[in-house]
């Protein structure tokens, strides 16, 4: 075989290894969001309050965000082989102890063990599509990454209201069972990309492992709850969050002082990497933070159930199949940084739209924002993962994709705190200006209360309270909206910025990555 011929060549068995990589990948990313838009039938199931049923999505988000950053020294220690295949089968095992979880506690538990699992797969598929194909293979590779990566938490809200309409909860968890088990047998038998280092084990930072986990953990819990619970204001939060902030400083100490650490920062030395990973972070808010802020408009202001939310949302899942061929050409023939600030200003557009948005806006209103959405994430993750990861050594990138996921991750957690305080701190602020503008003494008011209160009248209802409290309740969702808006012009700007912050990478000039 000539030397050309063999840079275009790839083993079929790696390429199918790769495929099942893929789809376990698929399957712990959909997980989250697939349960997030059926948190209401299963916290029926369960007969759990409503402060006990968010955390089977904490407790999820808080083990996969440690075992994140972890995967990098796991996969050099085990193999990718072996950390993927088990951590497929242990994923698959966690889902179905989810589907036969009969209380809140054992939900938790259960949910906590899938999401450490889970995560242990998800760095591994980035270094993989960088190390086993060669560059030329990158226009295929990159969009099917970049579409896995985006897609399932776009679609989980729509796959989520379909099963449990149709079915119950449970098959939630029990859907991941047989392609879970094909894919861990898959993976064991075909995976031969690299070989353990079990030296490594000799060497095993338990201290960096210990900070590491309390650091994020804690981080992820102030993230998550900290809306809800008024931040500092909960005895709670401001402890967990002075606790994060001292073991981030025994972390950061101890890594950056340890020869061989649990997670090597190092990698942030290269700017593209360090901004590619910045851009990754923001690229999480528009992913998750988008992904939340769509069906929490459409559920609280339109009165929408799971299923139709997801009808809505699917939009965004179709521009991105449109989009990933064509962002996988353009990756090889356009300036990568010039396509990163087109994905941002798409995305700013998209959010601009939104900023008009009013009680009425429903698919039709939604349908630009959510094209815009899906095009643009597609542009900005194949050309951001391509920038950040795709000039690294081979030796580099089982860690460095760890710490490139964890920084989506945290972006998009990062993202639903600041998103859910300004929705609440701006229903406050705007609902309190209508109620001085709604006053009692002015004709448009008292007009609408008179004809409120024949409406109500002609019913056989108190005319006079029935008009009151309809009226504050139409004050409270028109401060939700405008809250909404807030939302939306925030994001615009933050797109803005990063769109024109794209041209400070540097474009690369050859990959150093596998195949080469």
């Amino acid at each position: 075989m000539s030397s050309a011929t063999a840079e275009f060549h790839v083993p079929p068995r790696r390429f199918i290894a790769f495929l099942a990589m893929g789809f376990g990948m698929f399957m712990a990313i959909l997980d989250i969001q697939i349960v997030s838009a059926s948190l209401a039938e299963i916290q029926a199931g369960l007969s759990a309050s409503s402060d006990e049923i968010s955390w089977v999505q904490t407790s999820y988000l808080i083990a996969e965000v440690v075992m994140i950053p972890l995967s990098g020294f796991l996969g050099r220690l085990l193999s990718t082989r072996v950390l993927f295949a088990v951590s497929a089968a242990g994923f698959t095992l966690a889902s179905a102890l989810c589907a036969t979880a009969t209380t809140i506690d054992e939900m938790i538990v259960y949910r906590a063990i899938q999401g450490f699992i889970g995560g242990g797969m998800i760095p591994s598929v980035f270094a993989a599509a960088f190390t086993v194909f060669p560059a030329s293979r990158r226009p295929v590779v990159s969009p099917l990454i970049g579409l896995i990566a985006t897609l399932a938490p776009t679609i989980g809200p729509t796959v989520g209201g379909y099963v449990s309409h149709a079915l119950s909860w449970h098959w939630l968890f029990l859907l991941n069972v047989p392609p879970g088990i094909l894919v861990a047998i898959t993976t064991w038998s075909l995976i031969d990309f690299d070989e353990p280092e079990p030296g490594l084990l000799r060497r095993f930072d338990w201290l960096g492992l210990g900070a590491m986990a309390v650091f994020l953990g804690s981080l992820e819990y102030v993230l998550e709850e900290g809306a809800r619970d008024d931040w500092f204001d909960s005895s709670l939060i401001l402890a967990l969050a002075l606790v994060s902030a001292a073991a981030a400083l025994v972390f950061f100490v101890h890594v950056l002082r340890r020869h061989e650490p649990i997670v090597d920062l190092k990698a942030f030395g290269d700017r593209n990497f360090a901004l590619g990973s910045l851009f990754s972070a923001v690229l999480g808010v528009g992913l998750y933070g988008l992904t939340y802020v769509y069906p929490l408009y459409l559920a609280q202001i339109r009165g929408h159930d799971s299923l139709q939310i997801g009808e809505t949302l699917f939009v965004s899942g179709l521009a991105m199949f449109a989009t990933a061929p064509i962002a996988g050409r353009l990756a090889s023939k356009v300036d990568p940084r010039l396509m990163v600030m087109t994905g941002f200003l798409g995305f700013a557009l998209g959010t601009w739209i939104m900023t008009d948005v009013t009680v009425q806006w429903d698919f039709d209103q939604l349908l630009v924002p959510q094209i815009l959405r899906g095009a643009s994430l597609m542009l900005c993750i194949v050309t951001i993962n391509n920038l950040a990861l795709g000039t690294l050594p081979p030796a580099k990138l089982k860690n460095a994709s760890g710490l490139y996921n964890l920084m989506r991750n945290l972006g998009g957690a990062i993202g639903l705190a600041i998103i859910n305080t300004v929705l609440n701190d701006r229903t406050d602020l705007h609902l309190a200006r209508l109620h001085s503008s709604v006053a009692w003494g002015r004709a448009a008011v008292a007009d609408r209360l008179q004809t409120l209160q024949a409406a109500f009248a002609a019913h056989g209802l108190d005319g006079s309270r029935a008009a009151v409290a309809e009226l504050a309740a139409i004050a409270r969702r028109q401060a939700h909206v405008m809250s909404f808006a807030d939302v939306f012009f925030l994001l615009t700007l933050l797109f803005v910025s990063l769109a024109f912050l794209a041209f400070t990478l540097h474009r690369p000039r050859r990959a150093a990555a596998g195949g080469h």
